[in-house]
Formats: C-alpha cells, sequence, structure tokens
C-alpha cells in the first residue's frame, strides 16, 4: 500500500526523503507529503496527485534545511484522496508529525476521545488521531519512543507509524503491527521505508522486526523494544537485490510479488468489519438498513475477473439471504434493457473504480431508480462516487495486469456483503454470522499453506510446457475458479484454455477431451450435498478418454487418489469460502507457465490494467 519513509543522518533530509518516494511510486498512490523537522519545529508539505506536485510545492515555497525528516505516498483508505487527507498529519501544536500504513479500526472512538476534549481534526483519515494522541505523550514529558510504545497499546488494527517531534530533532520512530516496516542501516545515518527500495541506494545492511514492536533511529544507531517497552531486537540482512528486484521484494514479477502478499491483502480487507459487539460494519454503507430490507433483488454487473467475483457472490448471498441474484456483465447489462425497481440493489465490482463498461451500466442503473453499491479498490474512483455506497476491498495497489490479490479481496467483499444483508434482514443469526466471520479470519494462514506449496505447482507448470490447450472444470462455487483460472492462462500463457461446470461435460465439451490434454479440476469440498461425488464422476469421465487430470481437493480427501494423476491439496474449508484457496494454486501455475514460456508476466499483449473505454 502506503509508501513511507524516515531519515536521520548528515544529509538533506529533504532530499533522501523524495528520492526514497520516488522509488516507492511503483506501489501505486494518490497523494504524497514530507514534514522536516528544524530548529524546534516540524515544517511540512503536502499535495494530492503524483510526486510532482509536492516537488513543486516545495520548489515555490521551499521547506527549511534538516538532517531529520519522514514522507509519505498515499494509497487512499479512510477519506478521499485530496491535500486535507494526505500526510504527513501533525499534532494540534504542530509538533509531532506522523505517516501511516495500515487501518486502525478504533479511530473513532479515539478521535471522540480527543474531540470531547476540544481537539479539532483537519482530515477524514484515522491516521490523525495518533499525531494528537503521540503530542499529548510528548506534552507530558514522555520522549518520542515511549510515547511511541503508550499510543500503539491503544490501537487496535494494523498499522506502521513513523514520527518526528520538533523538540526532539535527532531521532525517528516507528512502530509495526501487521503492516510492513523496514530499518536501513548505514554509517552515521539510519533509514526506514516500506521497503528496502526506499534506501537501497545508499545502504543494503537491512534490519527486519518483529509485530508490536517500536524501533528508535537516530545517527548513532538503532534501538528496539516492544509495546510494552521490553528491550528487543531486530534480525538484520544484507540485501543482495539490485532496485528492480527490491521493488519487487525480490521477485521475477510484481504478479509474483502480488500472489505472495494475498494472505495479507486479505487480512486487511478483513480489517475493521465488526463492532465491539460483535455486528458487521462497513466502510461507507450509505444505504440504510430500512433501504437494504427493501431489497428484493440483487444485480451484479463486473468485467473479467471481477465477474467471476460476482458468480462466487451469487452463491454467497443466495445461500445466506434468499434473495435472488443475478449475475451480468457490465458491456451486456444496459442494452437488454433490464428490469429495475427501487427495491433493486445493483452492486458494480471494479477494481480500479473507472472501468467504463461498469460505470455506464450503474449510470443506467440509477436513472432507473435502482439502489447501487460499489466494490471497489481505489478510494476517490468515480464508480464509488457515484455509488450509494461503498465496500472498499483494502488490498492495495496492484501492479500486473492479470489480477490476483484484487480478486481475493472482491471475493471477501462479496462474502461481507452476503453477511451484512444476512445480518440486516435477519435470515441468519448473530451467531452464525461470527462463525462465517471466524472462518474468514483463518483464510490468511490457510493461503499461507497453500503458498507453501509453490514448488509442487511449478513443477507441474513446467511440465505442460508444450501444451496447447488447457482445460478446467468445476462446480458448484468453484465453477467460477474454473473459469478465472481459464483466464489468467489465457492472459498470460496465450494458449486455448477454458473452464467448464463439470457438469455440462456431456452436453459438449468431453468431445475436446484427449490422450494427454490437462484437466485442472476444483474438487468441492466433502459432505456438501452429492457435488463431491458429482465431481468424481466428472474426473473418471475425462480420465477414461485419455485426459491428464490434476486434482485440486481437501486435504484428507482421499476417494480422489484413484482419479487424479497429479493431487495439490488445500485445506480444509467451507465449499462457499474454497474458492480463496483453490484460486491460488491456478494463479501459480498461470503465472509459472508464462515465464517458462519468456513471456512479460506484468504486461500481457493487448492487455490493459483498466479498461476505460467501451
Amino acid at each position: 500500500m502506503c509508501g513511507i519513509v524516515g531519515y536521520v543522518g548528515a544529509r538533506q533530509a529533504q532530499d533522501v526523503v523524495v528520492e526514497g518516494l520516488r522509488r516507492l511510486e511503483y506501489r501505486g498512490y494518490d497523494s504524497a507529503g514530507i514534514a522536516l523537522v528544524h530548529d524546534g519545529r516540524v515544517a511540512s508539505a503536502k499535495r494530492a496527485g503524483k510526486l510532482v506536485n509536492l516537488e513543486k510545492e516545495v520548489a515555490g515555497n521551499p521547506l527549511p534545511t534538516s538532517s531529520t525528516g519522514i514522507g509519505h505516498t498515499r494509497w487512499a483508505t479512510h477519506g478521499a484522496p485530496n491535500d486535507a487527507n494526505a500526510h504527513p498529519h501533525l499534532g494540534r501544536e504542530r509538533r509531532v508529525a506522523v505517516v501511516h500504513n495500515g487501518i486502525i479500526e478504533n479511530f473513532a472512538q479515539l478521535r471522540g476521545e480527543l474531540e470531547s476534549v476540544g481537539h479539532e481534526m483537519s482530515s477524514e483519515t484515522d491516521t490523525e488521531v495518533t499525531a494528537h494522541l503521540l503530542e499529548l505523550e510528548v506534552q507530558a514529558g514522555h520522549d518520542l519512543t515511549v510515547a511511541m510504545q503508550r499510543v500503539c497499546c491503544r490501537l487496535e488494527g494494523a498499522f506502521t507509524l513513523v514520527a518526528v517531534d520538533g523538540a526532539d530533532p535527532d531521532r525517528v520512530v516507528a512502530a509495526r503491527r501487521n503492516s510492513p516496516l523496514v530499518v536501513g542501516l548505514g554509517e552515521g545515518e539510519n533509514f526506514l521505508g516500506s521497503d528496502v527500495a526506499a534506501f537501497i541506494e545508499h545502504t543494503r545492511e537491512a534490519m527486519e522486526l518483529d509485530q508490536d514492536q517500536v524501533v528508535t533511529i537516530t545517527r548513532e544507531g538503532v534501538e528496539v523494544s516492544g509495546f510494552d517497552g521490553s528491550p528487543a531486537q531486530g534480525r538484520r540482512y544484507h540485501v543482495d537485490w539490485d532496485l528492480t528486484a527490491a521493488e519487487k521484494d525480490g521477485h521475477d514479477w510484481f504478479m509474483r510479488k502480488e500472489i505472495y502478499e494475498q494472505p495479507r491483502a486479505v487480512a486487511d480487507s478483513l480489517l475493521g468489519r465488526r463492532t465491539p459487539e460483535g455486528l458487521l460494519q462497513l466502510d461507507e454503507m450509505r444505504l440504510s438498513d430500512d433501504e437494504l430490507r427493501e431489497v428484493d433483488k440483487i444485480i451484479i454487473i463486473a468485467a473479467g475477473t471481477s465477474f467471476y467475483a460476482g458468480m462466487v457472490a451469487k452463491y454467497a448471498i443466495e445461500h445466506w439471504t434468499r434473495i435472488p441474484v443475478e449475475v451480468e456483465l457490465a458491456s451486456e447489462f444496459r442494452y437488454r434493457d433490464p428490469i429495475l425497481t427501487q427495491s433493486t440493489l445493483v452492486v458494480a465490482i471494479s477494481q480500479s473504480g473507472e472501468t467504463a463498461d461498469t460505470l455506464q451500466a450503474i449510470r443506467h442503473a440509477r436513472v432507473q431508480r435502482a439502489k447501487v453499491l460499489a466494490i471497489c479498490n481505489t478510494n476517490g474512483s468515480t464508480i464509488p462516487r457515484e455509488s450509494d455506497g461503498v465496500i472498499y476491498t483494502h488490498a492495495g495497489p496492484e501492479i500486473g495486469v492479470a489480477s490476483t490479490k484484487g480478486y481475493l479481496t472482491q471475493l471477501v467483499a462479496c462474502y461481507l456483503l452476503a453477511l451484512y444483508l444476512a445480518q440486516v434482514k435477519g435470515t441468519r443469526f448473530g451467531d452464525e454470522i461470527g462463525e462465517v466471520m471466524d472462518q474468514l479470519d483463518q483464510m490468511p494462514a490457510h493461503i499461507e499453506t497453500v503458498l507453501a506449496n509453490d514448488q509442487q505447482v511449478y513443477d507441474l507448470a513446467r511440465d505442460h510446457f508444450d501444451s496447447s490447450s488447457v482445460l478446467f472444470l468445476g462446480r458448484h462455487a468453484g465453477y467460477p475458479v474454473a473459469l478465472e483460472g481459464a483466464l489468467k492462462l489465457k492472459e498470460l500463457a496465450y494458449i486455448h484454455a477454458e473452464g467448464f461446470a463439470a457438469g455440462e461435460l456431456k452436453h459438449g465439451p468431453i468431445a475436446l477431451i484427449e490422450d494427454g490434454l490437462p484437466v485442472l479440476c476444483i474438487v468441492p469440498p466433502r459432505g456438501r450435498d452429492q457435488l463431491h461425488a458429482k465431481m468424481l464422476s466428472g474426473i473418471q469421465e475425462v480420465r477414461a478418454r485419455g485426459a491428464r487430470t490434476i486434482c485440486l481437493a481437501e486435504e484428507g480427501d482421499e476417494s480422489i487418489t484413484p482419479y487424479a494423476d497429479e493431487l495439490i491439496r488445500l485445506p480444509q474449508v467451507p465449499v462457499l469460502l474454497q474458492p480463496l484457496v483453490a484460486v491460488v494454486p491456478l494463479q501459480l501455475f498461470a503465472c509459472e507457465l508464462a515465464t517458462a514460456m519468456g513471456h512479460d508476466v506484468d504486461q500481457p499483449r493487448n492487455l490493459a490494467k483498466s479498461v476505460t473505454v467501451e
């Protein structure tokens, strides 16, 4: 997500920080800012838009000379991408400046406490409260390190915080909880960054921190402690990557990096979704509960990978709420004269929030007076602005054209919408909703388990280097996964790939089966109706005709073993949530096969990240 830089040393801090932010531009952002310590005060500048806007600002209104500073490029979460919401944020007396990556779940409560004693906030962000809290602590006599420890003990969520105190000019203090932060170790200078790209031109010696730790950097050294103040140590290592590899965290492709970021992305997308009482809450649900209770039909509109997320959403919404759901390609929606009423909820899924087909579709829906809800990754984009509500996915920027973490976080948002509707309509009890939320909270660990088996998938991909066609089979929620797996292979490897509902084999697709044809089969978990048994029948049918079956099946399912030429194990999860783990091996397969074929995985031919024309 956001790019963070911190510096203490003998150089001009402004130059070091701005250079670091430029090297972090690949992460994606919508505003940039810097804060410097000079002569007992904090001087700052920030601007919406690209880094060049900030550079123009400081060129016209120069900041004082300083050797201590922090900087930030923001990917908006709380609050629109504008000057006021850009980082850094300052305390009431402008003594402390803070930059932040992540989400502070209890910021509303903390903001209320501060406002009740006269603090005025100048932004919509969750970050600003930390600047006020830190400033209160240093005004009470604590140094910035102790202040950070004390404030972090009050925060809930995932965050990286980096702060400076105008009255303490030789220190930068940072804290980490479930959000990236790395220390750069120099001679007479030290650095902080979201990743090593921020400082790799100055030093290749780095330090990794554990969770719930505070780090203080000065010219002389680095000190690490726990949130409770206990002494701690980071882990030093040498960075032997070049700058390009550093931006990709050592991976060959941004897409591969983003595949491995998915556990974290899913965890971020679940942050702050439950109140202290255990009820679900959504980002900007501007539709009232009464309006949602009136909904008697849902139409999901999307394109490409987002469309397949919508297909999974249909299974979840109908199962948990009993509301009928249609899933439509955005490009076809308004041309078929759809039947819409005030009781229809149109759900638009778009990672960028600028997809032209989807935007025109929601405009048509609003003219027909339907309610519109967006599921989107980009705060402030057009589709959320023109919708009645939005669920942000909090995936962070996705550089690879073929979506990976964007897709998984869209799935999470779809599940959250389904559960929220069930809560509002009373179609599921609170403990039932809580149980599913607990299962979702386990998904990052399950995805980690799948990724730990990556070498098996890579070996399989390279075994099929010469394949000219690959088929994918699934049933129920596994059917959209099959479609997404086929799409990834088409996008990246440029070979024929098709996804089918396994029950449709006899109705035509089985004619495609020939000796040696690879067929990837998403086997549903056992125990749900007759899905599992029916899927096994389909696998036997294609194998009997010479197909090479690569089966994705849950751990402990031995009934599949006789029919799988290759078996990839998945964690045991409910059938509706299986897409979150089942799609990951298919992403790895497509990425590795395309790599073996010599293709540009991040920039596939003829494709763009966001389709902004019809």
